[in-house]
């Protein structure tokens, strides 16, 4: 498709439109008036911006709340069950929900102005430069208990017996931590990078529900690479130019993945 005029004249063709080789990807890459171009430069900021945030955030926090579940106390089994409860939430659920709360009117500005009395005034959430965190937090809340129950179950795999030994001789709980268990998951976690990477990166639903269901704008600073693209090739009907920045999109993920494996390979393959 991205080497054809793919467009609202020629869609009843489909893959039998008109060839027109690498024009898609040069019109992309050089045309400023291209229609699908236009705003893929503030998406795949906010998009960098995103994955970098999100990824960091869920997985530290999941990490953190593994360690403190995997340790005996009362209710354990409860606490456990309680914390994926955002994980079973849809993420369109989540979109239109969190894009309520967000409303200058909404309970997040309550709690923020009326009842913690951090801010003198109620900001605008859903527009300008704020808007970023309107779509990292959400995500956050959403993503981060499934990475949890991921490293839980990693947790529970490392012998006692090293904890005992390394207690013996006198290592505390942050050497313990440093020296044994980020150590042997690290086969998990890099695996669990991947996953959120690309995750991230291809992100769409909760910004796509927050903003009028699919069809409103996030602005400058909410929207992804996926709404973007979404947008723009399917409101100006460029089928083709929609295809050639998507298989770029690939090609790019492509480099991410050769990194990632670069850097991880001796875990991977001890696991």
């Amino acid at each position: 498709m991205s080497l054809l005029k793919l467009n609202q004249f020629t869609l009843g063709e489909y893959l039998k439109a008109p060839f027109v080789g690498l024009k898609n990807y040069s019109d992309l890459l050089f045309n400023e008036n291209n229609p699908v171009r236009q705003g893929l430069g503030y998406a795949l900021r906010n998009t960098a911006i995103y994955t970098v945030v999100v990824t960091a955030a869920v997985m530290i926090i999941g990490l953190f709340v593994a360690i403190l579940l995997n340790r005996e106390f009362p209710g354990r089994g409860f606490a456990r069950a309680a914390m994926l409860l955002p994980w079973v939430v849809p993420s369109y659920v989540v979109g239109i929900l969190w894009g309520f709360m967000w409303q200058k009117e909404g309970v997040i500005n309550h709690i923020l102005v009326d009842v913690l009395h951090l801010m003198d005034e109620k900001p605008y959430w859903l527009l300008g430069p704020n808007t970023i965190w309107a779509i990292i937090i959400p995500s956050v809340w959403r993503s981060w208990p499934f990475i949890m129950i991921v490293f839980l179950s990693g947790l529970q795999t490392i012998p006692d017996d090293l904890y005992e030994a390394s207690k013996i001789d006198g290592a505390g709980k942050v050497r313990q931590f440093w020296s044994i268990t980020l150590p042997l998951l690290k086969p998990i976690i890099a695996v669990q990078l991947l996953f959120q990477l690309i995750s991230n990166v291809y992100s769409y639903n909760i910004v796509a529900m927050m903003f009028g269901n699919g069809a409103g704008y996030p602005g400058q600073w909410g929207d992804l690479l996926m709404t973007a693209l979404q947008r723009q090739t399917f409101g100006y009907w460029s089928f083709g130019a929609g295809a050639a920045a998507s298989f770029l999109l690939m090609i790019g993920m492509l480099v991410i993945v050769g990194i990632w494996y670069r850097i991880f390979r001796s875990e991977l393959r001890a696991e």
